[in-house]
C-alpha cells in the first residue's frame, strides 16, 4: 500500500499538466498576440507621417512662424507654408536679423528697423538714431535696443512706429540680454540686463507698465537669467539654478521658487486658462551632439519626470503632446502620461535628423539633417 501511494504521489505533477496543457497553450498565444499588439503600437509606420524636404538651408535662421516657417537668404525674409510653399518674401539687406510674436515680425539691419504683419506688409520701415542691437515684438508694441552694447536706449513703439517710450537710465553701465511683452493687451514689458562692471554678476529684471512707469526692479544675483515666460498673471524667471515666480509688478512669489539646477527650459505651451507646461532638458545632454534620453515637464505644483525608449537630438511640447526626435524616430506621449509611441521618421534613406528646429502651430516639426531642412509632419 505504501509503494502504490509513493508511485501516485510522483505521477500527480504530470497528470496536471496534461489536464491544464490545453489552457497553458491558450494562456501563451494571448500574450504572444498582447506582446505584438504593444509592439505595432509603439512603433507606427511612416505612412501616417509625411516629410517635405524644403529649399533653405539651416543656416539660415530658420524660424516657426504660425502655420508655415521663415527664414533668412541674406537678401530677404521668406515666409513658407508647412510644406514649404512661398507665401511672401520682403527685402531686407545684408546682415539683418529678425524675431517674432504670434502676429508680427521685427527685423533690424544695420540702423534699419521694420515691422511687419503675418502678411509680411511692413507697418513701420525707417532708420534709427543709431545701430539696432536687437528687437522684439508683441501683438500691440515693439521694443528695440539702441546704441552701444553697455549703455543702451530701450524705445518701445506702436506697431505703426510711433514712439510711446524710452528708457536710458536703467541701463547705464548696463548689457541688455533681453525683453518681452506680457499681460493684457502686452501692456507691460520685462528687460533683462547684466552689470558688466560691477565684481560679481548680477542679472537685473525690470518689468514697465508701456507709457507709464517703471513698476519693478529686482536683482536675480549671479546665476544668469536666460529665460522669462509670463503666464496666467505669473512672470517665471529661469536661472541657471532656480526658478522664480514674480507677479506683474515683480513682486515675487516665494511659494512658486522651484530648483532647476542642471536642467535647461526648452519650450513651453501656455493655454489661455489653466497652467502652462514648461519642457526641460538636462543641461549635460544638450551639447553640439546632442544625445536627449530624459524629459521633465513642470506644470502647476507637478513635475513630471520622462525616459525616453532612446537618444534624441530635440524635444517640444505642443498641447497636451510631447515629442521627441531621434534620428530615424518620432517619439510621442500625453503629458499625463509615461508610455511614449514611436513613428518612423519618413525621410530618404540617407537622411540622418541631427537637431530639431521648433514645431509650427500646424504640428509640423522642422528638422535639420545636415545643412538640409525637413518639415515633418507629427503625429496627434
Amino acid at each position: 500500500m505504501q509503494r502504490h501511494s509513493q508511485i501516485a504521489t510522483t505521477q500527480r505533477p504530470r497528470s496536471w499538466f496534461r489536464r491544464n496543457f490545453r489552457w497553458i497553450i491558450i494562456f501563451a498565444v494571448l500574450l504572444i498576440a498582447v506582446l505584438l499588439i504593444y509592439v505595432l503600437r509603439s512603433y507606427r509606420h511612416s505612412s501616417q507621417m509625411s516629410a517635405e524636404l524644403l529649399e533653405c538651408t539651416a543656416s539660415q535662421d530658420v524660424t516657426p512662424f504660425r502655420d508655415g516657417f521663415l527664414f533668412y537668404d541674406n537678401t530677404s525674409l521668406q515666409y513658407c507654408g508647412e510644406k514649404g510653399n512661398s507665401r511672401w518674401s520682403f527685402p531686407l539687406g545684408s546682415n539683418a536679423r529678425f524675431s517674432v510674436s504670434s502676429t508680427h515680425i521685427v527685423a533690424w539691419s544695420g540702423q534699419n528697423l521694420f515691422i511687419l504683419n503675418q502678411n509680411g506688409s511692413p507697418s513701420y520701415s525707417e532708420n534709427q538714431a543709431d545701430q539696432v542691437q536687437f528687437a522684439r515684438i508683441g501683438t500691440r508694441y515693439c521694443a528695440s535696443v539702441i546704441g552701444d552694447d553697455t549703455n543702451p536706449t530701450l524705445v518701445i513703439r506702436n506697431l505703426d512706429g510711433t514712439p510711446v517710450d524710452e528708457e536710458t537710465e536703467a541701463y547705464r553701465d548696463k548689457m541688455l540680454l533681453d525683453m518681452g511683452f506680457y499681460g493684457e493687451a502686452d501692456q507691460y514689458l520685462w528687460t533683462l540686463s547684466m552689470d558688466v562692471y560691477g565684481t560679481a554678476i548680477n542679472t537685473v529684471l525690470n518689468t514697465y507698465q508701456v507709457g507709464k512707469m517703471n513698476t519693478g526692479i529686482v536683482d536675480l544675483g549671479e546665476f544668469l537669467a536666460y529665460k522669462v515666460l509670463y503666464e496666467d498673471g505669473k512672470l517665471h524667471v529661469f536661472t541657471t539654478q532656480q526658478m522664480y515666480t514674480y507677479d506683474y509688478k515683480a513682486v515675487q512669489d516665494m511659494s512658486g521658487t522651484q530648483l532647476v539646477y542642471g536642467w535647461q527650459l526648452v519650450g513651453a505651451t501656455v493655454p489661455e486658462r489653466g497652467s502652462a507646461s514648461m519642457l526641460l532638458v538636462p543641461n549635460s545632454q544638450m551639447t553640439t551632439t546632442q544625445s536627449i534620453t530624459q524629459l521633465r515637464v513642470l506644470t502647476g505644483t507637478a513635475d513630471r519626470r520622462y525616459t525616453l525608449p532612446s537618444a534624441c537630438v530635440g524635444a517640444a511640447i505642443q498641447g497636451r503632446n510631447l515629442y521627441a526626435v531621434s534620428p530615424e524616430y518620432v517619439y510621442r506621449a500625453d503629458v499625463d502620461q509615461q508610455r511614449f509611441y514611436a513613428y518612423s521618421m519618413p525621410l530618404p534613406d540617407h537622411a540622418v535628423v541631427d537637431s530639431l528646429i521648433g514645431v509650427t502651430s500646424g504640428g509640423y516639426a522642422l528638422v535639420t539633417c545636415g545643412d538640409q531642412v525637413y518639415s515633418v509632419s507629427l503625429p496627434k
